[in-house]
């Protein structure tokens, strides 16, 4: 395999926290990987990872975002979220409306060619993510999401205000 062996962990923590901590560290690699990884997949599109989550976490609501549900969505701060949202407003990918319920936070959507930008990004990402399950068994994929929901819900109940704070 191609990813660097673990550090060793401290023999204090015991065998569950040095788990934890393990798939922290493997966390947190995975996450600089795809990132890296994604800015190259999309940008042909002109898109970059960060506006890439954007246009994904808008696309998949069920209703118009705010930023920072938009960034609560995506585990991104309101600023990061704001940041990428007025740079896909600036390129004509998404549309800020009115929001009666706090003039201060406008509800973003897609527009049509923020529409059809994502289904060339989740295209582009459907036949990695294709490639990626010939490689890796669903069943650890469903486990390894358990894993990480049950992980982000633990840490989140403990510090409720941290869900996209770096």
């Amino acid at each position: 395999m191609l990813h660097q062996d673990p550090a060793p962990i401290p023999p204090a923590f015991g065998p569950g926290a040095a788990a934890v901590t393990q798939l922290t560290l493997t966390v947190f690699r995975l996450n600089g990987v795809l990132l890296h990884w994604g800015d190259q997949l999309v940008a042909p599109l002109g898109l970059t990872s960060a506006r890439w989550q954007m246009l994904g976490a808008i696309h998949l609501a069920a209703t118009p975002l705010t930023a920072p549900q938009v960034g609560e969505s995506m585990g991104v701060t309101r600023q990061g979220a704001q940041k990428q949202l007025n740079l896909l407003l600036e390129q004509g990918l998404v549309e800020a409306r009115h929001n009666l319920a706090h003039r201060r936070s406008p509800l973003y959507v897609l527009t049509p060619q923020g529409v059809a930008l994502y289904q060339k990004a989740d295209a582009l990402w459907a036949a990695q993510a294709a490639e990626l399950a010939a490689l890796i068994p669903a069943v650890k994929t469903r486990a390894a999401t358990a894993v990480l929901e049950a992980m982000l819900d633990q840490l989140q109940a403990v510090n409720p205000s941290s869900e996209a704070e770096p």
